[in-house]
């Protein structure tokens, strides 16, 4: 998408109804800042997350680690890598999907390679769809560290919600 198409996009764009839009265009939207911190709830707000590339299939976040996510060892809490790692993949899978057709997490396997340290380092997660079906779509991620150093590896399954004739979808 061009900086034209999304200047388009949020010109004729009401923030309380994305339901026209692809996944794709609301991911980019988000990334772009276009729907505005009250607009655009959900938890990569609260940790902080970045939208650093959006594509059809594929994304990237990253947070700033902070001592608010220490476990009782002082080390990120795994939830933090899980939570990222959640939503890396789950937004890979949600830019693949048209107008109206929603997703969610059947299931999520995360492995955790080492501990990450709260303070202040940069915690970088790629997604990528491996299958899109029609009912399920399946997806994989990594996180790395600032230094390259891989934190947490994981795969997931969504399901896919498209909208049904005669009421919502599920």
């Amino acid at each position: 998408m061009t900086t034209t198409d999304l200047t388009d996009l949020t010109d004729h764009t009401d923030p309380t109804d994305l339901s026209g839009l692809s996944g794709l265009e609301v991911l980019r939207l988000i990334q772009a800042g276009a729907l505005g911190e009250p607009d655009a709830p959900f938890i990569g707000r609260l940790l902080g997350m970045r939208f650093d590339e959006v594509e059809d299939g594929r994304m990237v976040i990253s947070l700033t680690t902070r001592p608010e996510f220490a476990n009782p060892l002082g080390t990120v809490h795994g939830g933090i890598a899980a939570t990222l790692l959640d939503s890396v993949m789950g937004c890979a899978v949600h830019s693949t999907l048209p107008p109206g057709v929603g997703y969610t997490t059947l299931e999520l396997k995360v492995n955790y390679i080492r501990a990450a340290g709260t303070g202040g380092q940069t915690l970088t997660a790629d997604g990528s769809v491996i299958h899109l079906g029609r009912s399920t779509a399946t997806a994989e991620g990594r996180v790395h560290d600032e230094n390259g150093k891989l934190i947490a590896h994981a795969t997931t399954t969504c399901l896919i919600l498209r909208p049904q004739a005669d009421g919502p979808r599920g």
